[in-house]
């Protein structure tokens, strides 16, 4: 049965209910699952009776299952990652409770959660569940699917994770009764070696090779090299996160006059949770910011007050690109780097590996490590917008290998060996 419940008999109501929307196109054209914005959920599975519904005064206006996981998502409105990680684990709840499994959420059991867990690993069937394009299609398309495959073991454990913390809440809010997650067992599973999350000099340099050997010979393959390689200067010079490439603009650089006389480019970010910090644009990060400009044939150096996205889209130059097309940009770097790696021979393939596993926030923290290398830390903090300069400790990786080093050769028992 789909959110909209559409069938020839009733395609009448659902006319009515979506004014034949873009989401009643999605809808008709995806089997019926449609992102949490645009679901209607049917009376009897909305959650409004819902046997594990409390009984006292709730203190959310919340009067059903989407209502109330909507007031959860709210609390992270300021965060965007955050928002669309929680948004996408309580969106695939709320789609199978109605077209899988035939219960609103606040009826679900222990039990139901078992066979969530095992939907999880394999979304059947997968025309239904799983994207079926080559790129993660945008939430309003007609291909877009709440899976872009199976979830893996770890995956399935953050999701459930993720959704505990909902249940949770729901029932410090006086929403629901009890949290049938709560019964789960937390399986143990054998844990891989600790993975260092971010690259050294070395993975890094093999990064900027792949950029540096993409190819220009066209004028479209030439924008895409200048943005990929505006784009890794960025995460790494500035130390941005996705969601502040995303989110600012290139009017955000300014310049300004020091006490020295020296004129000092900057870059107003605004970021995580709302706030903001001024990030040096170093000679380097402006020069490339010109050669980025100039691909683009733009002026050398923005104008203030320009809206300009910091990351220009090859097509539709007005809008900014969304956090999972800049993620899946970073992701081909790294694939392209581990694959040339291997080519490269199988002593390289620990590299390879490594490399694999990166991400953007790694270039973030591999920025935060190696500017601790040479850089006072509080300078390091302000980087990267740190609140505490505990936070920007976890980057002193060196410092903690001396410290290592140091301990084992000067600090000893001493036990007589008999």
């Amino acid at each position: 049965m789909s959110l909209f419940l559409i069938s020839r008999h009733n395609y009448s109501n659902v006319h009515r209910i979506c004014r034949m929307t873009d989401l009643a196109v999605l809808a008709l054209n995806s089997g019926g699952l449609v992102p949490l914005a645009g679901m209607v959920l049917p009376s009897h599975l909305s959650g409004e009776r819902g046997r594990n519904r409390a009984s006292g005064l709730p203190q959310v206006a919340a009067d059903d299952d989407r209502a109330a996981v909507l007031a959860w998502l709210e609390r992270y409105q300021d965060s965007p990652a955050t928002l669309s990680s929680y948004r996408k684990e309580a969106e695939r709840l709320l789609l199978w409770c109605v077209h899988q499994h035939g219960k609103a959420m606040s009826d679900l059991t222990h039990e139901d959660f078992l066979a969530f867990e095992r939907f999880l690993a394999d979304p059947q069937p997968a025309g239904r569940w799983i994207m079926q394009v080559a790129q993660k299609a945008p939430r309003a398309s007609p291909h877009w699917r709440p899976f872009a495959k199976p979830l893996d073991r770890q995956s399935q454990r953050q999701a459930l994770s993720i959704l505990n913390g909902l249940f949770n809440w729901l029932v410090q809010a006086g929403y629901l009764a009890g949290n049938p997650l709560a019964l789960r067992r937390r399986k143990s599973i054998a844990r891989p070696a600790k993975t260092s999350r971010f690259l050294p000099h070395e993975h890094w340099a093999q990064v900027r090779a792949t950029i540096e050997a993409l190819p220009a010979n066209t004028p479209r393959l030439a924008k895409q090299a200048a943005r990929y390689r505006w784009l890794f200067s960025l995460l790494y010079i500035g130390g941005l996160r996705i969601s502040e490439v995303c989110t600012n603009s290139m009017g955000d650089f300014y310049w300004r006059r020091g006490a020295d006389g020296r004129e000092r480019w900057w870059l107003d970010v605004c970021g995580k949770g709302e706030k903001t910090r001024l990030v040096p644009a170093t000679d380097e990060l402006v020069s490339e910011l010109m050669r980025y400009r100039k691909a683009n044939e733009l002026a050398p150096l923005p104008r203030e007050g320009e809206n300009l996205p910091l990351l220009i889209p090859i097509i539709g130059a007005s809008r900014s690109m969304s956090r999972s097309s800049v993620h899946e940009l970073v992701k081909d770097v790294f694939r392209e780097t581990a694959t040339r790696l291997r080519e490269l021979g199988p002593e390289h393939e620990g590299a390879a590996l490594h490399v694999e596993q990166a991400s953007a926030h790694w270039l973030r923290h591999t920025a935060g490590t190696h500017q601790s290398h040479s850089m006072d830390l509080k300078a390091v903090r302000d980087n990267l917008g740190h609140a505490n300069i505990s936070t920007t400790s976890i980057y002193l990786h060196t410092e903690d290998d001396v410290r290592h080093d140091q301990t084992s050769s000067a600090h000893r028992v001493g036990w007589s060996v008999s």
